[in-house]
Protein backbone atom coordinates (compact mmCIF):
# COMPACT_ATOMS: atom_id res chain seq x y z
CA UNK A 1 0.00 0.00 0.00
CA UNK A 2 2.63 2.34 1.03
CA UNK A 3 4.70 1.85 -2.65
CA UNK A 4 1.01 2.37 -4.46
CA UNK A 5 0.06 5.46 -2.29
CA UNK A 6 3.65 6.59 -3.20
CA UNK A 7 3.35 6.24 -7.15
CA UNK A 8 -0.01 7.83 -6.79
CA UNK A 9 1.45 10.89 -5.15
CA UNK A 10 4.31 11.02 -7.59
CA UNK A 11 1.65 10.79 -10.55
CA UNK A 12 -0.47 13.85 -9.05
CA UNK A 13 2.46 15.85 -8.58
CA UNK A 14 3.80 15.02 -12.32
CA UNK A 15 0.44 15.78 -13.60
CA UNK A 16 0.41 19.39 -11.60
CA UNK A 17 4.17 20.02 -12.58
CA UNK A 18 2.56 19.50 -16.39
CA UNK A 19 -0.47 21.62 -15.88
CA UNK A 20 1.72 24.64 -14.62
CA UNK A 21 3.99 24.59 -17.41
CA UNK A 22 1.13 25.11 -19.36
CA UNK A 23 0.48 28.87 -17.00
CA UNK A 24 3.89 29.62 -17.01
CA UNK A 25 4.00 33.35 -18.86
CA UNK A 26 6.57 33.28 -21.68
CA UNK A 27 8.66 36.05 -23.27
CA UNK A 28 6.56 35.23 -26.89
CA UNK A 29 3.23 34.93 -25.06
CA UNK A 30 0.32 37.96 -25.95
CA UNK A 31 -0.90 37.54 -22.10
CA UNK A 32 3.06 38.93 -21.30
CA UNK A 33 3.51 42.20 -23.20
CA UNK A 34 -0.22 42.65 -22.50
CA UNK A 35 0.34 42.45 -19.00
CA UNK A 36 3.59 43.92 -18.68
CA UNK A 37 3.68 46.68 -21.17
CA UNK A 38 3.49 50.28 -19.72
CA UNK A 39 0.47 52.03 -18.38
CA UNK A 40 -0.53 54.92 -20.14
CA UNK A 41 -4.02 56.84 -20.49
CA UNK A 42 -3.18 57.85 -24.17
CA UNK A 43 -2.59 54.20 -25.14
CA UNK A 44 -5.28 51.85 -24.20
CA UNK A 45 -4.90 49.79 -27.10
CA UNK A 46 -6.15 45.76 -26.14
CA UNK A 47 -3.70 43.59 -27.54
CA UNK A 48 -6.71 41.03 -26.91
CA UNK A 49 -9.04 42.56 -29.52
CA UNK A 50 -7.32 41.50 -33.17
CA UNK A 51 -4.94 38.47 -34.18
CA UNK A 52 -1.12 39.39 -34.47
CA UNK A 53 -1.30 36.78 -37.33
CA UNK A 54 -2.94 40.10 -39.72
CA UNK A 55 -1.15 42.96 -37.98
CA UNK A 56 2.86 43.35 -39.32
CA UNK A 57 5.71 45.25 -37.94
CA UNK A 58 5.40 48.16 -40.16
CA UNK A 59 1.45 49.25 -38.63
CA UNK A 60 2.36 47.97 -35.01
CA UNK A 61 5.16 50.63 -35.25
CA UNK A 62 2.83 53.46 -36.93
CA UNK A 63 0.70 52.75 -34.01
CA UNK A 64 3.37 52.89 -31.42
CA UNK A 65 4.65 56.47 -33.11
CA UNK A 66 1.33 57.99 -33.19
CA UNK A 67 0.62 57.43 -29.74
CA UNK A 68 3.92 58.62 -28.52
CA UNK A 69 3.24 61.65 -30.84
CA UNK A 70 -0.49 62.17 -29.38
CA UNK A 71 0.97 61.92 -25.82
CA UNK A 72 3.83 64.71 -26.44
CA UNK A 73 1.35 66.96 -27.99
CA UNK A 74 -1.62 66.81 -24.88
CA UNK A 75 1.40 67.47 -22.40
CA UNK A 76 2.94 70.32 -23.92
CA UNK A 77 -0.14 71.81 -25.68
CA UNK A 78 0.28 75.57 -24.07
CA UNK A 79 4.56 75.31 -25.13
CA UNK A 80 3.17 74.27 -28.51
CA UNK A 81 0.37 76.86 -28.88
CA UNK A 82 2.79 79.63 -27.92
CA UNK A 83 5.41 78.47 -30.52
CA UNK A 84 2.38 78.50 -33.44
CA UNK A 85 1.80 82.13 -31.87
CA UNK A 86 5.62 83.13 -32.34
CA UNK A 87 6.32 82.38 -35.24
CA UNK A 88 2.65 83.47 -36.45
CA UNK A 89 4.02 87.04 -35.47
CA UNK A 90 7.85 86.54 -36.61
CA UNK A 91 6.88 85.85 -40.87
CA UNK A 92 3.17 87.80 -40.47
CA UNK A 93 3.74 91.10 -38.71
CA UNK A 94 6.48 93.56 -37.30
CA UNK A 95 5.72 92.92 -33.83
CA UNK A 96 9.31 94.31 -31.65
CA UNK A 97 11.11 91.77 -29.37
CA UNK A 98 10.83 89.08 -31.64
CA UNK A 99 13.10 87.47 -34.29
CA UNK A 100 11.66 88.09 -37.72
CA UNK A 101 12.81 84.69 -39.18
CA UNK A 102 11.52 85.77 -43.11
CA UNK A 103 14.18 89.11 -42.40
CA UNK A 104 16.84 85.62 -42.67
CA UNK A 105 14.91 83.98 -45.78
CA UNK A 106 14.51 86.66 -47.99
CA UNK A 107 17.49 86.68 -50.46
CA UNK A 108 18.68 90.33 -50.05
CA UNK A 109 21.43 89.89 -52.10
CA UNK A 110 19.35 89.70 -55.51
CA UNK A 111 18.15 93.38 -54.71
CA UNK A 112 19.00 96.12 -56.87
CA UNK A 113 17.04 98.75 -55.74
CA UNK A 114 15.87 99.24 -52.26
CA UNK A 115 13.32 101.56 -50.51
CA UNK A 116 14.15 103.00 -47.16
CA UNK A 117 10.94 103.84 -45.49
CA UNK A 118 11.44 105.98 -42.07
CA UNK A 119 8.61 104.51 -39.59
CA UNK A 120 7.88 102.85 -36.39
CA UNK A 121 5.69 100.03 -37.03
CA UNK A 122 6.43 98.58 -33.55
CA UNK A 123 4.63 101.38 -31.72
CA UNK A 124 4.53 103.40 -28.36
CA UNK A 125 8.28 103.04 -27.69
CA UNK A 126 8.10 107.05 -26.64
CA UNK A 127 4.86 108.38 -27.11
CA UNK A 128 1.64 106.64 -27.18
CA UNK A 129 -0.68 106.25 -31.15
CA UNK A 130 -3.37 107.06 -31.58
CA UNK A 131 -5.80 105.02 -33.75
CA UNK A 132 -4.97 108.09 -36.61
CA UNK A 133 -1.27 107.58 -36.47
CA UNK A 134 -1.64 104.49 -36.71
CA UNK A 135 -4.01 104.80 -39.44
CA UNK A 136 -1.38 106.82 -41.67
CA UNK A 137 1.35 104.53 -40.78
CA UNK A 138 -0.25 101.19 -41.76
CA UNK A 139 -1.31 103.40 -45.21
CA UNK A 140 2.24 104.47 -45.97
CA UNK A 141 3.80 100.91 -45.57
CA UNK A 142 1.24 98.84 -47.28
CA UNK A 143 1.47 101.40 -50.29
CA UNK A 144 5.66 101.01 -49.72
CA UNK A 145 5.10 97.49 -49.85
CA UNK A 146 2.88 96.88 -52.76
CA UNK A 147 5.45 98.87 -55.29
CA UNK A 148 8.12 97.08 -54.58
CA UNK A 149 6.57 93.46 -54.65
CA UNK A 150 5.37 94.87 -58.02
CA UNK A 151 8.74 95.52 -59.10
CA UNK A 152 10.96 92.82 -57.33
CA UNK A 153 12.30 95.78 -54.93
CA UNK A 154 13.48 95.64 -51.27
CA UNK A 155 11.81 97.70 -48.74
CA UNK A 156 13.54 98.33 -45.40
CA UNK A 157 11.70 99.97 -43.30
CA UNK A 158 14.03 101.58 -40.30
CA UNK A 159 12.70 103.15 -36.99
CA UNK A 160 13.37 106.69 -36.52
CA UNK A 161 11.74 107.43 -32.87
CA UNK A 162 14.94 106.30 -30.32
CA UNK A 163 16.64 109.52 -31.53
CA UNK A 164 18.02 109.12 -27.67
CA UNK A 165 20.92 107.42 -29.48
CA UNK A 166 22.26 110.90 -30.92
CA UNK A 167 21.09 113.15 -27.90
CA UNK A 168 25.13 112.83 -26.35
CA UNK A 169 26.11 115.12 -29.64
CA UNK A 170 23.11 117.53 -29.81
CA UNK A 171 21.91 115.02 -33.12
CA UNK A 172 18.70 113.96 -32.23
CA UNK A 173 17.12 114.24 -35.91
CA UNK A 174 20.38 113.04 -37.51
CA UNK A 175 19.50 109.37 -38.68
CA UNK A 176 18.61 109.55 -41.74
CA UNK A 177 22.98 109.44 -42.66
CA UNK A 178 23.07 106.86 -39.98
CA UNK A 179 20.43 104.56 -41.22
CA UNK A 180 21.76 104.92 -45.25
CA UNK A 181 24.89 103.90 -43.73
CA UNK A 182 23.49 100.73 -41.95
CA UNK A 183 20.74 99.82 -45.20
CA UNK A 184 23.57 99.61 -47.33
CA UNK A 185 25.71 96.99 -45.22
CA UNK A 186 22.70 95.17 -45.15
CA UNK A 187 21.82 95.11 -49.01
CA UNK A 188 25.85 94.72 -50.25
CA UNK A 189 24.69 93.94 -53.78
CA UNK A 190 22.28 97.33 -54.15
CA UNK A 191 22.93 99.58 -56.53
CA UNK A 192 20.07 102.70 -55.46
CA UNK A 193 18.28 103.27 -52.49
CA UNK A 194 15.48 105.70 -52.17
CA UNK A 195 14.70 107.29 -48.79
CA UNK A 196 11.30 108.38 -48.23
CA UNK A 197 9.69 109.89 -44.98
CA UNK A 198 6.59 108.30 -43.67
CA UNK A 199 4.16 110.66 -45.06
CA UNK A 200 4.87 109.82 -48.59
CA UNK A 201 2.44 107.85 -50.76
CA UNK A 202 3.14 106.86 -54.71
CA UNK A 203 0.88 107.90 -56.05
CA UNK A 204 1.46 106.24 -59.96
CA UNK A 205 2.58 102.14 -58.50
CA UNK A 206 3.08 100.78 -62.19
CA UNK A 207 5.99 103.15 -63.08
CA UNK A 208 9.28 101.63 -62.30
CA UNK A 209 12.26 103.68 -61.58
CA UNK A 210 14.29 102.23 -64.28
CA UNK A 211 11.72 103.22 -66.49
CA UNK A 212 11.39 106.91 -64.79
CA UNK A 213 14.78 107.79 -63.44
CA UNK A 214 17.42 105.60 -64.08
CA UNK A 215 17.84 104.76 -67.66
CA UNK A 216 18.26 107.94 -68.68
CA UNK A 217 19.31 109.51 -65.32
CA UNK A 218 22.19 112.09 -66.63
CA UNK A 219 19.26 113.61 -69.06
CA UNK A 220 16.85 113.89 -66.41
CA UNK A 221 18.86 115.21 -63.83
CA UNK A 222 19.95 118.85 -64.20
CA UNK A 223 23.12 119.17 -62.62
CA UNK A 224 23.10 122.72 -61.21
CA UNK A 225 20.94 125.22 -59.67
CA UNK A 226 19.77 127.30 -62.95
CA UNK A 227 16.71 126.14 -62.71
CA UNK A 228 15.61 126.85 -58.66
CA UNK A 229 18.13 128.25 -56.51
CA UNK A 230 15.99 129.33 -53.37
CA UNK A 231 19.03 129.25 -51.33
CA UNK A 232 20.73 131.73 -54.01
CA UNK A 233 23.81 129.64 -53.19
CA UNK A 234 26.65 130.57 -55.78
CA UNK A 235 25.99 128.50 -59.33
CA UNK A 236 29.21 128.56 -60.51
CA UNK A 237 31.93 126.86 -58.33
CA UNK A 238 35.85 126.20 -59.36
CA UNK A 239 37.06 122.74 -59.62
CA UNK A 240 34.01 121.30 -60.47
CA UNK A 241 33.90 118.98 -63.41
CA UNK A 242 30.22 117.15 -64.36
CA UNK A 243 30.86 116.46 -67.82
CA UNK A 244 32.85 113.23 -66.87
CA UNK A 245 31.16 112.63 -63.45
CA UNK A 246 28.11 110.43 -63.32
CA UNK A 247 24.77 111.16 -61.05
CA UNK A 248 25.53 109.55 -57.34
CA UNK A 249 22.88 111.71 -55.67
CA UNK A 250 19.19 112.57 -56.99
CA UNK A 251 17.34 114.80 -54.68
CA UNK A 252 14.65 118.00 -55.11
CA UNK A 253 14.78 121.49 -53.76
CA UNK A 254 11.21 123.26 -52.46
CA UNK A 255 10.01 126.79 -51.93
CA UNK A 256 13.08 126.49 -48.73
CA UNK A 257 15.73 124.79 -50.35
CA UNK A 258 16.93 121.19 -50.22
CA UNK A 259 14.61 118.40 -49.56
CA UNK A 260 15.23 115.21 -48.10
CA UNK A 261 11.75 114.04 -47.38
CA UNK A 262 12.29 111.56 -51.12
CA UNK A 263 15.86 111.74 -52.56
CA UNK A 264 18.18 108.20 -54.18
CA UNK A 265 21.51 108.16 -53.69
CA UNK A 266 23.68 104.99 -55.72
CA UNK A 267 26.44 103.13 -53.94
CA UNK A 268 29.77 104.14 -54.70
CA UNK A 269 33.09 105.19 -53.62
CA UNK A 270 31.71 108.83 -53.39
CA UNK A 271 28.94 107.98 -51.36
CA UNK A 272 30.73 106.07 -48.83
CA UNK A 273 32.84 109.48 -48.50
CA UNK A 274 29.96 111.61 -48.76
CA UNK A 275 28.22 109.54 -45.62
CA UNK A 276 31.15 109.86 -43.31
CA UNK A 277 31.98 113.42 -44.39
CA UNK A 278 28.02 114.31 -43.46
CA UNK A 279 28.18 112.45 -40.26
CA UNK A 280 31.02 114.41 -39.28
CA UNK A 281 30.00 117.78 -37.78
CA UNK A 282 33.85 118.86 -37.97
CA UNK A 283 33.24 119.25 -41.47
CA UNK A 284 31.09 121.90 -40.73
CA UNK A 285 32.40 123.62 -37.33
CA UNK A 286 29.52 122.18 -35.34
CA UNK A 287 26.62 124.20 -37.02
CA UNK A 288 24.50 121.30 -35.82
CA UNK A 289 23.60 122.69 -32.74
CA UNK A 290 21.73 125.90 -34.54
CA UNK A 291 20.50 124.98 -37.31
CA UNK A 292 16.92 124.09 -37.58
CA UNK A 293 17.02 121.04 -40.03
CA UNK A 294 19.94 119.66 -39.25
CA UNK A 295 21.43 117.29 -41.58
CA UNK A 296 19.36 119.16 -44.24
CA UNK A 297 21.27 122.28 -43.32
CA UNK A 298 24.26 120.61 -43.22
CA UNK A 299 23.99 119.22 -46.95
CA UNK A 300 23.71 122.18 -48.13
CA UNK A 301 26.59 123.89 -46.20
CA UNK A 302 28.75 120.72 -48.03
CA UNK A 303 27.28 121.44 -51.43
CA UNK A 304 28.07 124.94 -51.10
CA UNK A 305 31.73 124.27 -49.81
CA UNK A 306 33.10 121.48 -51.24
CA UNK A 307 33.27 120.92 -54.80
CA UNK A 308 33.45 117.15 -55.22
CA UNK A 309 29.66 116.77 -53.64
CA UNK A 310 29.14 119.10 -56.58
CA UNK A 311 30.00 117.24 -59.33
CA UNK A 312 27.96 113.86 -58.51
CA UNK A 313 24.63 115.57 -57.72
CA UNK A 314 21.73 115.65 -59.68
CA UNK A 315 18.17 117.65 -59.07
CA UNK A 316 15.11 117.23 -60.67
CA UNK A 317 11.91 119.23 -60.28
CA UNK A 318 10.51 118.65 -56.74
CA UNK A 319 6.88 117.41 -58.50
CA UNK A 320 9.01 114.87 -60.03
CA UNK A 321 9.75 112.99 -56.63
CA UNK A 322 8.23 114.76 -53.88
CA UNK A 323 4.75 116.71 -54.77
CA UNK A 324 3.52 118.69 -51.49
CA UNK A 325 0.22 119.07 -51.34
CA UNK A 326 -2.01 122.16 -50.23
CA UNK A 327 -1.16 123.65 -47.19
CA UNK A 328 2.78 122.73 -47.56
CA UNK A 329 4.90 125.90 -48.76
CA UNK A 330 2.44 128.40 -48.03
CA UNK A 331 4.62 131.34 -48.68
CA UNK A 332 4.59 130.26 -52.37
CA UNK A 333 0.72 128.77 -52.44
CA UNK A 334 0.35 130.25 -56.11
CA UNK A 335 3.36 128.40 -57.57
CA UNK A 336 2.51 125.34 -59.61
CA UNK A 337 6.02 124.07 -59.86
CA UNK A 338 5.64 122.92 -55.98
CA UNK A 339 1.93 121.04 -55.67
CA UNK A 340 0.28 117.69 -57.00
CA UNK A 341 -1.36 118.15 -59.93
CA UNK A 342 -3.97 115.17 -60.87
CA UNK A 343 -3.63 116.10 -64.42
CA UNK A 344 -0.01 115.51 -64.90
CA UNK A 345 -0.01 112.13 -63.06
CA UNK A 346 2.21 113.10 -59.97
CA UNK A 347 4.43 110.12 -59.30
CA UNK A 348 5.10 110.73 -55.19
CA UNK A 349 3.32 112.93 -52.94
CA UNK A 350 4.69 114.28 -49.92
CA UNK A 351 2.70 115.30 -47.31
CA UNK A 352 5.45 117.27 -45.32
CA UNK A 353 4.68 119.30 -41.85
CA UNK A 354 0.84 117.95 -41.94
CA UNK A 355 2.10 117.23 -38.36
CA UNK A 356 2.36 121.10 -37.38
CA UNK A 357 -1.51 122.27 -37.94
CA UNK A 358 -2.53 119.79 -40.86
CA UNK A 359 -4.57 116.78 -40.85
CA UNK A 360 -2.43 114.19 -41.51
CA UNK A 361 -5.18 111.25 -41.56
CA UNK A 362 -7.31 113.18 -43.79
CA UNK A 363 -4.28 113.93 -46.53
CA UNK A 364 -3.26 110.66 -46.23
CA UNK A 365 -6.78 108.54 -47.04
CA UNK A 366 -7.96 111.24 -49.58
CA UNK A 367 -4.58 111.05 -51.44
CA UNK A 368 -4.88 107.06 -51.52
CA UNK A 369 -8.77 107.04 -52.80
CA UNK A 370 -7.63 109.40 -55.68
CA UNK A 371 -4.47 107.04 -56.28
CA UNK A 372 -6.86 104.05 -56.40
CA UNK A 373 -9.56 106.04 -58.97
CA UNK A 374 -6.88 106.73 -60.83
CA UNK A 375 -5.26 103.36 -61.39
CA UNK A 376 -9.45 102.19 -62.12
CA UNK A 377 -9.93 104.80 -64.69
CA UNK A 378 -6.52 103.26 -66.84
CA UNK A 379 -8.74 100.43 -66.46
CA UNK A 380 -11.97 101.64 -67.77
CA UNK A 381 -9.75 103.82 -70.47
CA UNK A 382 -8.39 100.12 -71.92
CA UNK A 383 -12.33 98.29 -71.90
Amino acid sequence: MEAGQINNRANRLNHDDEKNNDDLILPTDINYRNNLKPKSKSFNFNFNNFNLNNFNEFEFKNLISLSFYKKIIIENKKILFALICLLFLSFYTNAPFIPHFNNFTNNKSDAKIVLILAANPGGGVLKWKGPQEWSVERSSISNKQNYCKRHGYELAIKDTTLKRRYSHEWREGWEKVDILKQTMREYPNAEWFWWLDLHTFIMEPEVSLEEYLFNNIESKAYRNLEHLNPLRIPIDSPYVDITNSPVDLVLAQDCGGFNLGSFFIRRSEWSDLLLDIWWDPAMYEQMHMQWEHKEQDAFETLYKTQPWIRERVGFVPLRAINSFPPGACSDKADDPQYFYDEKDRDFVINMAGCEWGRDCWGEMENYKALSKKLQESRWWKFW
